[in-house]
């Protein structure tokens, strides 16, 4: 369906409703698609079995009759220190802290994507007289949206598996609408994508605790941070419990050293500020707060937050292992308490949280059971949910 509404047009209403970056790709069969299908073989794609959706193999099939792909970034980086510049920040004395990854600070990007794009596909009605259909997505659907804005002329996909952009680096949201309008793409027919500038740099696989980066531009989720304290439902592997360090959801290492972040602008939106409840934040969030939150707590703390896929159980077992890689020693502030709680965690029904919380004592050097654990009746009793 040939359309009056130029690209160009649709930028320009993409950046007056706020979108950092926009541009237009077809809805093809993009060439890093078809290693998706010897990806999933092998196994990286761990419990994500949505991943396994055949629509994922090209945009076309997300739609029937889409014609093309409107990819719009939207930047999330602050002004907050790194999640390494605040680690290394952190005094001796001070209680443990844990680290949420930077987009999970605020607001649910899924939302507020969300409600850009719709805004963006009512005033291409407003623009467009013929109809046509177009449908947005924002991480909820069959479309792979970094390999989409590639193709769209947004940056180049990076070492880490992350859409870089030159100007941005690679602190941003992308979003996609699929609409059966035949748009002229931000890339002619002789323009390529944008170069790879990653040379030979390593520092994102060299910096992965986890070594979750198996390969440049190969990312083996089991493996990965945020995956383990997000996706994963179950028992984190003890193989990774220590290199997880304090991440209870989320990672931003890769980004963090990644270069092209070091000059990374800022987004001053209060969406993506770090949330407050009293004296806590969720920027380097207090990891006994963390623990002791209740279900009703939790659910009133992250209402319309990212961390709601965790949820409370899974946000508790996180807190666990970071606790126990906190390094904290008897006498220290909070010490006696943290205990406490974990002990009771230790008796809990949950075999998982039951489980976490033993590994936490142990590396804390307490043993739940001994007479050197402190009373239970320190903490009181939050419910598990």
């Amino acid at each position: 369906m040939m359309n009056t509404c130029s690209t160009a047009r649709i930028v320009e209403i993409s950046r007056a409703m706020g979108f950092d970056l926009c541009g237009v790709a077809p809805a093809a069969d993009f060439p890093e698609l078809a290693l998706l299908e010897d990806w999933l073989a092998r196994g990286h794609a761990g419990e994500m079995t949505y991943l396994h959706n055949p629509r994922r193999n090209s945009p076309s099939l997300a739609m029937q009759g889409a014609r093309s792909v409107i990819v719009c970034a939207l930047n999330y980086n602050s002004v907050f220190p790194s999640s390494l510049e605040a680690a290394g920040a952190a005094s001796p004395q001070s209680e443990p802290q844990g680290w949420i990854s930077r987009y999970a600070w605020g607001d649910d990007y899924h939302h507020v994507l969300g409600e850009k794009l719709e805004a963006l596909i009512r005033k291409l009605r407003e623009e467009i007289p013929e109809p046509f259909e177009a449908r947005a997505y924002v991480d909820t659907g069959p479309i792979v949206e970094r390999v989409a804005a590639k193709y769209a002329g947004l940056g180049w996909l990076a070492k880490n598996t992350c859409l870089i952009n030159e100007q941005l680096g690679s602190w941003f949201f992308l979003g996609a609408i699929v609409t059966t309008l035949d748009l002229p793409p931000s890339l002619g027919p002789a323009d390529a994508p944008a170069p790879d500038l990653c040379g030979n740099c390593s520092l994102c696989i060299d910096a992965c605790p986890t070594g979750a980066i198996v390969e440049p531009y190969v990312l083996d989720a089991r493996r990965c941070i945020s995956y383990l304290t997000i996706e994963l439902r179950g028992a984190i592997p003890v193989e990774f419990r220590a290199p997880i360090g304090r991440h209870v959801f989320g990672c931003d290492i890769c980004q963090d050293v990644c270069p092209w972040n070091r000059r990374a602008p800022a987004n001053a939106l209060p969406n993506f500020q770090p949330r407050r409840r009293e004296e806590n934040s969720l920027f380097s969030p207090n990891l006994e707060w963390l623990l002791a939150l209740s279900e009703e707590e939790f659910r009133e703390l992250f209402r319309k937050s990212p961390v709601k896929r965790a949820k409370q159980r899974g946000l508790t077992r996180n807190a666990c292992v970071a606790i126990g890689n906190s390094g904290l020693h008897p006498g220290e502030s909070r010490y006696a308490e943290i205990c406490a709680r974990l002990v009771q965690l230790a008796a809990s029904d949950d075999a998982t949280l039951a489980e976490h919380a033993r590994w936490a004592l142990d590396r804390l050097g307490v043993s739940p059971g001994s007479p050197q654990a402190p009373p239970m009746r320190v903490v009181p009793p939050a419910s598990q949910g």
